[in-house]
């Protein structure tokens, strides 16, 4: 007899059940709680981080929404810009009347656009409704609190006032001496204290990480299997560390953010651990190399982080443009 899905064991089973029952944070912040790790975020942690605005430095780590970005089609399309209306539609006389019954243009002219997009397909966080773990997400909601009209629990709008904290650039690429840090390498926790050390940075509890692996910079134009394929990334055994640390979200230049190839038998097992049952929401696919130039330049790896979702109701995930503030 077969088993169900979730019950068939898999190469590293006992792994991911030992770091969910010592890692969980479901029932830590009350039953119904849906922001996860960002209770480690409050005014103190804000005000602090506020206080790290000293040059007056504003720094994107946002993709290009455009039809050049990394996806293959295959999963996620690349966002589409289409105009609406345009300034040549304009020079034409095609805005005189007015749409809308506004009258005459009597020379006003305007352009418009709709963007067509995933959510997830360039700078994105994961937000907590976006991974499942044996019919739940974030802190035992059930599975099915996604439906084809968004869901109920933990959509990205609950985060619409948070992810506002400060940032910890880790940049392990140039702490390791190289432009990308080879497809399959597994950054380790051990690497994460010795890049702060190097970096002269303390990481503190409520603390975005924002790793550099060189990824999206040497990829840039020509992708090939950036999407899912193998890639540099966070081990799955940085868990204990990003919960002894009360980190309250993680970013990184890759698709994933953990290790591709994934080290043990299961897709993505790092998601279910800090994701799923720590509430960790996932920074994916940002551009960190203008930000890794200014801090090797400036020695300040940290920063008041502005990276707010948009507040699409229901959600799984959201495009941003996070910046760096210093």
């Amino acid at each position: 007899m077969a088993l169900p899905a979730e019950d068939v064991p898999f190469e590293g089973d006992d792994v991911i059940r030992d770091y969910i029952e010592r890692f969980s944070n479901w029932g830590r912040w009350g039953d119904d709680d849906q922001i996860g790790a960002l209770n480690h975020v409050g005014p103190e942690q804000i005000t602090a981080a506020a206080g790290l605005v000293r040059q007056g430095k504003v720094i994107s780590m946002g993709l290009p929404l455009d039809l050049n970005g990394p996806q293959s089609g295959g999963f996620r399309a690349n966002p589409l810009n289409m105009m609406t209306a345009t300034g040549t539609d304009y020079l034409a006389g095609k805005q005189d009347p007015l749409p809308g019954g506004f009258g005459p243009s009597k020379g006003f002219g305007f352009s418009d656009d709709v963007l067509v997009t995933p959510n997830q397909s360039g700078s994105q966080w994961d937000g907590l409704a976006h991974i499942f773990w044996k019919g739940k997400m974030y802190n035992g909601f059930d599975a099915g609190n996604v439906t084809a009209k968004g869901a109920s629990t933990c959509g990205i709008e609950v985060l619409k006032n948070r992810l506002v904290m400060r940032g910890v650039l880790l940049d392990v690429a140039r702490f390791r001496g190289v432009e990308c840090l080879e497809p399959g390498y597994a950054i380790t926790a051990d690497e994460l204290d010795a890049t702060a050390e190097a970096q002269g940075v303390e990481i503190r509890t409520g603390d975005a990480i924002v790793v550099r692996t060189g990824m999206t910079e040497t990829r840039r134009g020509k992708w090939g299997d950036y999407n899912g394929g193998s890639a540099p990334g966070f081990s799955l055994h940085t868990a204990p560390w990003l919960y002894e640390h009360d980190i309250a979200a993680l970013a990184t230049d890759t698709w994933g953010c953990e290790v591709r190839p994934n080290e043990i038998g299961l897709f993505q097992p790092l998601h279910i651990v800090a994701l799923v049952h720590m509430g960790i929401c996932f920074g994916e696919i940002w551009d960190l190399q203008a930000l890794g130039e200014d801090c090797a330049a400036d020695g300040v790896y940290e920063f008041l982080l502005s990276a707010v979702p948009l507040p699409v109701t229901g959600a799984a995930g959201s495009p941003l443009n996070p910046v760096a503030i210093k």
